[in-house]
């Protein structure tokens, strides 16, 4: 069925770095030829262009996504007796964090439209947590899930309402929009994920925290390198070692310089998907004053399994994004109320699939997926 038919990728970097070898290669062969594999100069290149990029003040570069996260949270002084509220749909990355913090980790469900977290049980949770009495509220993570902005309008209102800190997972949204405002400005701190698959991605671990706040930029600086203070052995603080490698950055740089142009080739596939599927699947919803970075494609079918099967024999890859709620994962059932208790989360994990998306995919590989979807479903 698929022989003479040229491969189909899921995410394919490959075709990327043919584009941009040039650029990579220069920024690899600069850092070797300086030396300066830890704090070099494109280090705080990168950080500066990332920040402009973005519309703040501060960018931290850090050695990956989840760390971002953790020491965010870190900077809050967040712990033992706190509670953290933080999706069910989403990667473990996101509720780990908490847990490493030694906080408590409270799952919310999610919108059935967008999969971010919903804010009306978001603020159930938090008035059932103040008045149970055992857990202090302390913040928020929003998770930006598959490159769409949560709403953060109505975030920053729940948040300023119960002195909550508010934490923006933008690890799949970088590059996405929410009315005049980018992803990275538009919670009070935001932790971005640079792994090889995110729409700005490096070739290896890489992470960013971005705020307006200089005081946590700070902190943020500081916790990445063993809590220095001053100088080097002067440790004021609980730290971690993370550091964002000069060669990623260098990798990151040479990226940045085709970013937007991929997220219009994004858009473009995104609408594709849209105009091809719409009919047959649900396709992803789409909010007028928020533009997604697409870092994921997600239809919901009811017979998710043999429509995946069928790809999977005509050579198209895909993925489930997530198999399983947090709430129901076996290292954090304590923390849940179990089967049923957050009954969208629990049906997107059984109706989700995630199809090829990233600038280096044809129209006429959209086609075909989109034929094979549309075949499995009216063949039954």
């Amino acid at each position: 069925m698929t022989e003479g038919l040229p491969k189909i990728e899921f995410d394919d970097l490959k075709a990327q770095y043919k584009q941009l070898k040039s650029e990579i290669d220069g920024r690899i062969a600069a850092v070797l030829e300086h030396g300066r594999f830890i704090g070099g100069p494109e280090v705080g290149e990168f950080e500066r262009a990332l920040a402009t990029y973005a519309g703040v003040e501060h960018a931290v570069g850090v050695a990956n996504g989840t760390d971002a996260l953790h020491i965010a949270l870190m900077a809050e002084n967040i712990g033992e007796a706190d509670a953290v509220f933080v999706p069910s749909f989403t990667f473990t990355a996101t509720a780990e964090v908490i847990l490493s913090c030694g906080a408590t980790p409270v799952f919310c469900e999610v919108d059935a439209r967008d999969f971010n977290i919903g804010c009306d049980d978001l603020e159930r949770r938090i008035q059932e947590t103040l008045k149970s009495g055992t857990l202090k509220p302390k913040a928020i993570i929003a998770v930006d899930l598959f490159g769409l902005p949560a709403d953060y309008a109505r975030l920053e209102k729940i948040a300023d309402q119960y002195g909550l800190f508010l934490l923006a997972d933008s690890a799949q949204s970088f590059g996405g929009g929410y009315g005049a405002g980018r992803v990275g400005s538009l919670a009070p701190a935001t932790a971005a994920s640079f792994f090889p698959a995110k729409p700005l991605g490096c070739y290896g671990d890489g992470g960013a925290l971005l705020t307006d706040d200089g005081a946590r930029a700070e902190i943020y600086r500081s916790i990445g390198a063993h809590g220095k203070g001053s100088a080097k052995y002067d440790i004021v603080r609980l730290g971690k070692n993370s550091r964002l490698d000069t060669i990623q950055a260098g990798i990151l740089l040479a990226k940045l310089q085709v970013f937007d142009a991929e997220l219009d080739v994004r858009e473009k596939t995104a609408t594709l998907y849209d105009e091809r599927l719409h009919d047959i699947v649900e396709t992803p919803f789409r909010h007028n004053d928020r533009q997604s970075a697409w870092a994921q494609y997600a239809i919901l079918l009811d017979n998710r399994d043999a429509v995946a099967e069928r790809l999977s024999i005509a050579g198209i890859p895909t993925a489930i994004y997530y198999p399983l709620p947090m709430h129901l994962q076996s290292a954090y059932t304590e923390f849940g109320d179990g089967q049923g208790s957050l009954p969208v989360s629990e049906t997107l994990s059984r109706r989700i699939l995630n199809l090829p998306m990233h600038p280096y995919l044809a129209a006429g590989d959209i086609d075909r997926i989109c034929t094979v979807i549309r075949d499995a479903i009216d063949g039954g």
